[in-house]
């Protein structure tokens, strides 16, 4: 009797295992099933509207091990990373940094007035040609240049007439007169020679007279200056002493 019992539940132990087997190899061939079952929809990325193929794996949910260091992650674009907290900050301060600059250039770079004034006689030498009855004068002039600009001027041209009543009795021209510095000022001398003959030999004899000791000749100078700022020629002022 205790054999027949000992046998029957041997029997049922075996029926169990054998029913755990196979649900055990049920579990798994369904598991492989799923497998194929997905294995048979490509990777995409679902945005909502539509899906987009994922452009490292082409779809199909892995990618070759060589390539593990060449390609990186895709992070969706509503990631907070890709959206700094300070971003607003950084570009209003930008803006501000280069209109801070271009202000600056403006004012330093903005052409700002030369000034220029008569500096007066400093000398006169006299000459007289008795047989032609001319009289030869060198009258050396200075002038006052003020660059009020912040940077460097080259006076490139100097242009001065001097004129008795409407007559050119004399006539000198310069070029590359002087360099003037930032915010300067600077003396610019210069000689003009005038004659005094033919329908003015009159002066002559007035100033060859004895009787008068001093002999005034009031005349008129003209003169246009030219200045070279970047390379491009100005002309400035035209004056009148």
């Amino acid at each position: 009797m205790g054999s027949a019992s000992s046998s029957h539940n041997s029997r049922s132990e075996a029926l169990k295992q054998d029913n755990k087997m196979g649900a055990e190899d049920d579990d798994l061939l369904s598991g492989r099933d799923r497998e194929e079952d997905i294995a048979q929809f490509p990777y995409v990325e679902f945005t909502g509207r539509d899906s987009i193929t994922c452009p490292s794996c082409q779809g199909t949910g892995c990618i070759p091990t060589e390539q593990v260091n060449e390609l990186v992650a895709l992070i969706p674009y509503s990631d907070q990373r890709l959206r700094p907290q300070r971003t607003k900050l950084y570009v209003v301060l930008s803006v501000l940094f280069c209109l801070l600059i271009c202000g600056l250039v403006l004012f330093f770079l903005f052409p700002r007035s030369i000034v220029v004034q008569d500096g007066g006689i400093k000398m006169v030498r006299v000459w007289f040609d008795k047989p032609n009855e001319v009289v030869t004068i060198a009258m050396t002039s200075a002038m006052s240049i003020k660059n009020s600009n912040f940077y460097g001027i080259s006076v490139s041209n100097l242009l001065s007439q001097v004129q008795y009543i409407n007559t050119v009795i004399g006539t000198i021209q310069m070029t590359n007169v002087t360099l003037i510095p930032p915010l300067s000022e600077k003396m610019v001398n210069f000689t003009v020679q005038l004659e005094l003959g033919g329908t003015l030999s009159y002066f002559y004899n007035f100033c060859t007279l004895t009787t008068v000791k001093v002999h005034n000749i009031v005349v008129f100078m003209r003169y246009v200056k030219s200045c070279l700022k970047f390379g491009v020629t100005w002309l400035m002022q035209t004056g009148e002493c």
